[in-house]
């Protein structure tokens, strides 16, 4: 089979196309053939900056069909499915033909759902998924009305998180608020179904959200928490949670903590990876509910345009991710 490795850190140059004996399932493992790779932030910063133990195939997320079942595991060959985690502390990531995984990480995918979406979901779904419930006590998948009268800021709500976060939330029932930088990322925002669009470039942003929301966010999925934690602290109302998934510096965060301390806000830092797994449990399962109603979606109409590349262009594609590109960066495994 094909499959993209590397065997030490460094930029996508250190990524090679390579043929590779086909992988087989044990007991309670999935062999799935990928249609498509998902490529995230995530992936390229792996890459970059550890050196693998051996041969390492990159890239957490994917989607396509079980190809071979091991014992025990819950799963028919044909079965349409996507996958979370396959490179997490294993070789095996999803850019290549075949891999193969505990059957936890493998998830069905309606017939109704493309092979691109179901690609899309593991890290930036679950991800948000773990942020809108980050004020919750006991982990529970999101439902129809379990977010109702809530409101929620949403920092970058062009992002593949921030889009995810978005649709999320209003499936769930919240009032949505995001932020973006452009005009572009406004429509994308809009596409997948933000009720207040901010543009920090050009707006009030403070002005803007308590407009929107007089009393303040009951909760804040945020991506940039250095530069918006003065922001964030000045929209919450009392008692509201502030959700960090990501950061883009090394340095410490500077937070004043006397009126957070007033407020009683609750900030929960956030690592797919290592939460609690009963809350990546939750996560997975509220994700498969939202993708079965119709709620997830991919496309430049639903707000996150994909660019897609062959296999042998991964280097191309993760280098996409590294520079910022907007939209969901999707590979081509199989023919």
């Amino acid at each position: 089979m094909r499959a993209i490795v590397y065997t030490e850190a460094g930029d996508a140059g250190v990524l090679r196309l390579v043929e590779r004996p086909e992988p087989t399932p044990g007991p309670g493992e999935v062999r799935v053939r990928i249609q498509v790779s998902g490529v995230n932030p995530t992936d390229w910063k792996s890459r970059s900056g550890t050196a693998p133990d051996d041969e390492q195939v990159p890239d957490q997320d994917g989607a396509g069909t079980v190809d071979a079942v091991g014992a025990g595991a819950p799963f028919a060959v044909g079965d349409r499915v996507w996958v979370w985690d396959a490179a997490y502390r294993r070789p095996g990531g999803t850019a290549q033909e075949l891999v193969v995984l505990p059957a936890r990480q493998v998830v069905p995918l309606p017939d109704a759902a493309s092979f691109d979406l179901g690609a899309a979901l593991g890290i930036p779904a679950l991800t948000a998924h773990l942020a809108l419930t980050a004020g919750d006590t006991e982990p529970a998948p999101l439902a129809p009305g379990a977010l109702a009268g809530r409101t929620v800021l949403v920092a970058g709500g062009a992002g593949a998180v921030g889009h995810a976060a978005i649709e999320l939330a209003v499936w769930a029932g919240a009032r949505v608020i995001t932020t973006v930088s452009s005009p572009e990322k406004a429509r994308l925002a809009r596409a997948a179904g933000a009720h207040v669009v901010v543009d920090y470039r050009h707006d009030d942003a403070e002005a803007r959200i308590h407009e929107a929301a007089a009393d303040g966010v009951d909760l804040v999925v945020e991506v940039n928490p250095h530069a918006n934690a003065g922001l964030d602290l000045a929209v919450t109302r009392p008692d509201a949670t502030v959700a960090v998934y990501a950061t883009d510096r090394s340095e410490p965060m500077s937070l004043d903590v006397r009126p957070a301390m007033t407020k009683n806000l609750r900030w929960r830092f956030l690592l797919t990876y290592t939460v609690q797994e009963a809350e990546k449990d939750a996560a997975v399962a509220g994700v498969r509910a939202a993708v079965e109603a119709g709620a997830l979606r991919i496309g430049d109409d639903a707000g996150l345009p994909v660019l897609r590349f062959p296999l042998e262009r991964t280097a191309d594609a993760h280098r996409a991710v590294e520079d910022g590109a907007t939209g969901k960066v999707l590979i081509d495994v199989t023919p």
